[in-house]
């Protein structure tokens, strides 16, 4: 027999209850196509050897047989608190086996991805913006079994009354649903407060709804399966007929982070008078959760995790420009990197030995500050698993291009392909991929469907790289001290 979920445990300081239940999710942002849209995996074959292009990815082999031994420790739960730096030149897949790693662990694992500048805010501390990542990248899968009515809707019927607080107009005093499963039907006299519920679902009869009997929330699956060919051009989702009795009991499970938590916890809503409403307008839109709140969230999850009710799903913490992080920052991130709930992380850098942020200005240094290996300290660094990335050759710069034509959905003739390969391997793949869209627009200006070698050679002249804008700035800088 299942262990049904224990209540909300109040906390310590005693002004309240642990909300266990996260905010409902904000809309999905509209999807589109991404720098590493067409990454899905590492690209590895079953002994772990990196294919030559598989799964989106082409090149950096060793780095993804690396990455593929780490996830084998990370499936067996053997590598917590001990990081990844991936190091090389700019342009080299660094996010991408991020991007990759986080693919490979699936969409139920969280993945948080951050720039190291991303800390420095004038709203909250530093140390509070990494605590907050490190949340949202641990998850908390929460099984409940719940009972609940389950069925087919065949009959809502509302029951009018008058009002008792006016003598003017009709209040609803109770709700008749009908519900229908493969094994009977049974009719349901409900509260209002539930027939509000069933509205903001907007359902009708023919919808597979669930109610949660201890709570009363409504929830809308689809519409039945019976009425599958009621239209021409169909726009919904379309469910069977639930099995079994109309009450059940039912295992819900619940994927959340940590950090839903505690945004559930740090801003619960207010009532509906003046000042609740107010005050939620003037609120800033950045909370700073408070570390006693998370200790006793800590203490509810893991109370939670003792009684087999939930289940803690460490996820993927990737920090890209690692190098832009301060000394205040490390020394967090070696306290939080030692805690039982610490998710794992990756960093990037792209630096050589370069001096550490914020021992800039610290005595005995010369105002030079301490210079570490990638701008790391050499504590932080010696806890790390380092992972090197090459450049790309010509072969795989053309190869990385072609998968990007084909996610994109642009044409390319073969010549025009192999200049834009030989641009990436003079100057950096990132010029030759941003190089793709525009020319595609030029070549739908001139009435073309495929882009030739003369959008491409037009481009060159119009925009400018990385190496042939130095070299004008030194011929400026030349003709300057000349005169």
């Amino acid at each position: 027999m299942s262990t049904p979920a224990p209540p909300a445990v109040p906390p310590a300081s005693g002004s309240g209850t642990i909300i266990t239940q996260p905010p409902p999710p904000a809309a999905t942002r509209e999807s589109r196509i991404a720098t590493h849209s067409h990454i899905k995996g590492l690209g590895l074959a079953d002994d772990g050897t990196a294919m030559e292009s598989s799964q989106g990815f082409v090149g950096q082999r060793m780095a993804r047989e690396a990455l593929g031994l780490h996830l084998s420790l990370l499936r067996q739960g053997r590598h917590s608190g001990r990081p990844v730096l991936l190091v090389g030149p700019p342009g080299t897949g660094k996010t991408a086996l991020a991007v990759a790693l986080s693919q490979e662990l699936g969409s139920k694992v969280p993945f948080c991805g951050m720039v190291g500048s991303e800390v420095y805010s004038g709203e909250v501390k530093k140390t509070e913006v990494l605590g907050s990542c490190f949340r949202r990248a641990i998850g908390l899968r929460i099984k409940e079994t719940k009972e609940v009515y389950e069925g087919e809707v065949t009959e809502l019927t509302p029951s009018e009354a008058e009002n008792p607080l006016s003598g003017y107009g009709k209040t609803i005093s109770h709700v008749i649903v009908g519900l229908k499963t493969v094994k009977g039907t049974k009719q349901l006299r409900l509260d209002p407060s539930v027939y509000e519920a069933i509205q903001k679902e907007r359902v009708v009869v023919g919808d597979v709804i669930y109610i949660e009997a201890n709570t009363g929330a409504v929830k809308r699956v689809g519409r039945s399966d019976a009425y599958a060919s009621e239209y021409d051009l169909e726009a919904e989702e379309y469910v069977p007929l639930p099995k079994g009795d109309v009450h059940k009991r039912k295992e819900l499970v619940q994927d959340v982070t940590l950090h839903d938590l505690d945004m559930a916890n740090a801003r619960p809503q207010g009532g509906q008078d003046i000042m609740s409403v107010m005050g939620q307008l003037v609120k800033g839109g950045r909370t700073e959760v408070t570390d006693k709140l998370r200790r006793e969230i800590n203490k509810v999850v893991d109370r939670y995790i003792e009684q087999g009710v939930a289940e803690l799903v460490p996820g993927v913490l990737f920090i890209d420009e690692v190098h832009m992080l301060d000394m205040e920052c490390f020394t967090y991130l070696n306290r939080a990197l030692e805690s039982p709930m610490s998710p794992y992380v990756v960093f990037a850098s792209n630096r050589g030995i370069t001096t550490i942020r914020g021992t800039e200005y610290d005595g005995g240094y010369g105002g030079e500050g301490i210079r570490s290996p990638h701008g790391i300290p050499v504590d932080l660094l010696d806890r790390c698993m380092i992972v090197k990335t090459e450049p790309y050759a010509r072969g795989e710069i053309r190869t990385i291009l072609e998968t990007r034509c084909r996610v994109e959905g642009i044409q390319v003739a073969p010549a025009a392909l192999d200049r834009l390969a030989d641009e990436g391997e003079k100057s950096s793949l990132r010029y030759a991929l941003q190089l793709l869209t525009p020319s595609s627009i030029v070549a739908r200006t001139a009435g073309r469907t495929e882009v030739s070698l003369e959008d491409v050679a037009q481009l060159e002249d119009l925009f400018l790289d990385t190496k042939r804008s130095t070299l004008v700035l030194k011929d400026l800088d030349a003709n300057t001290k000349r005169y």
